[in-house]
């Protein structure tokens, strides 16, 4: 493990999760264009729609993942780079942790470390809990295997239905790098 540094010697493989149910159509796409400026965006997935969690009034949320190759470590990738890109695209945290957002984005998992930014766990329990979060890493990185579970992240998502999550998927949000314009 790498001490709180902010570059490590060798490329980094950050596993992000994102979210957004203020302008998502918008927000979403200008996040994974930001996210280039901190490594190479290698794989993004679909955009979902998905119902809120926890707070039922608002909006439903847009969600998709991102591989991210970065020199960055996971806790300069948190602190400095998504930090960054959550202030320019207008999040404001409020006391209701589940309320509208314009962006968020978490590292779900980083390489095939077990390790904690902040209060957050890597790899996030999210990764086995939520289809949200599931469904969008398998489809950019099926085959990893998650270093606590030794799961495929294809096996992980394949225990969820997004039906039944009420998930869709939604073809016309386009989130790779040439699409985006903000």
């Amino acid at each position: 493990m790498m001490p709180d540094g902010q570059r490590s010697k060798s490329a980094n493989l950050a596993y992000l999760s994102l979210g957004s149910n203020i302008q998502p159509e918008r927000h979403l796409p200008a996040a994974v264009a930001r996210l280039a400026k901190f490594g190479r965006v290698r794989a993004v997935s679909a955009a979902w729609e998905t119902p809120p969690l926890g707070f039922s009034q608002q909006p439903n949320f847009l969600n998709a993942a991102v591989l991210l190759e970065t020199f960055l470590s996971a806790r300069a990738l948190r602190q400095e780079a998504i930090a960054e890109i959550e202030v320019e695209l207008g999040r404001v945290r409020s006391e209701n942790k589940n309320g509208p957002r314009t962006i968020d984005i978490d590292i779900m998992l980083f390489n095939r470390d077990i390790l904690r930014v902040d209060q957050r766990r890597i790899p996030d329990p999210e990764v086995r809990e939520r289809p949200f979060v599931a469904i969008p890493l398998a489809e950019i990185a099926p085959n990893y295997v998650h270093p606590e579970t030794g799961q495929t992240l294809k096996e992980i998502a394949s225990q969820f239905d997004p039906t039944s999550a009420g998930m869709a998927r939604r073809e016309d949000v386009l989130l790779d790098n040439h699409s985006s314009s903000d």
